[in-house]
């Protein structure tokens, strides 16, 4: 969701009762679209809390840090998932993953399908930031790829998209907003230190949520789907991280 002038305006409302907490605070969230799908059960008020109050503070978009070349990590675990069970996989990437296709579908005004070579000649970003993970460790890398925003603009976002949902080849799956979606250093990224994603990496393309946990930034992307809603997909949590106990927003 994008927060106009006039919204954020009338979001002092919002904020003033963030500040003091509690269910004013839910019921403000609420009526400005600014409730998590992981709203419910024993934490979903904090949820709510921390995803709106993150929401108001930074709606200017504001830029995760980004480092030098000389701070990137000479070790960049590559933990969970080496090679994603999953046979047409391992045969894509034996071919260099000249087949790949990525999907981008849902609420847009024409659907894509992209192979690795169409991606790598979209407009580039590279930056160089931290990789948080919830498990205590952090690491500094290069990430080159495509802005998501760049190929959500190529295939036109209708008016009420609300979330991007992502699907990847290892079963896991996940989704953000829009604010963090259309932001510029959301990337769809394909080269690491200046080489291409090695599987252990996420390879060919992998997401990349710099304002966010680790976890976020999913790895074997397959399909991109663009929705009004998440309560009907999955347990309606956002992701298959929720539903394992962790937050959808994972804010930093």
């Amino acid at each position: 969701m994008q927060l106009t002038r006039r919204k954020l305006i009338k979001s002092g409302l919002l904020a003033s009762a963030l500040a003091c907490g509690g269910g004013i605070a839910a019921v403000l969230a609420k009526r400005y679209g600014l409730v998590p799908p992981d709203s419910g059960g024993l934490y979903g008020l904090g949820e709510t809390l921390t995803y709106a109050s993150q929401r108001i503070l930074f709606s200017h978009q504001s830029l995760a840090r980004e480092f030098s070349h000389n701070q990137i990590s000479t070790n960049f675990p590559g933990f969970g998932t080496v090679m994603p069970d999953y046979q047409p996989y391992f045969f894509s990437m034996v071919e260099g993953f000249k087949d790949w296709r990525l999907v981008i579908d849902g609420l847009l005004a024409k659907r894509l399908m992209l192979s690795l070579s169409d991606i790598k000649q979209l407009p580039s970003r590279t930056q160089i930031t931290e990789h948080i993970c919830e498990e205590g460790w952090s690491a500094i890398a290069e990430w080159t790829g495509v802005p998501l925003s760049n190929v959500l603009n190529v295939a036109g976002i209708r008016p009420e998209a609300r979330y991007v949902l992502f699907a990847c080849v290892d079963g896991h799956w996940g989704s953000i907003d829009m604010a963090d979606a259309l932001h510029p250093q959301t990337l769809l990224a394909y080269r690491m230190n200046g080489q291409d994603l090695s599987v252990a990496h996420g390879a060919p393309v992998r997401l990349r949520v710099e304002r966010q946990l680790g976890y976020k930034s999913l790895k074997y992307i397959a399909r991109i789907r663009v929705v009004d809603s998440l309560k009907a997909i999955g347990k309606g949590l956002g992701g298959s991280d929720p539903e394992a106990g962790y937050s959808w927003y994972a804010g930093i």
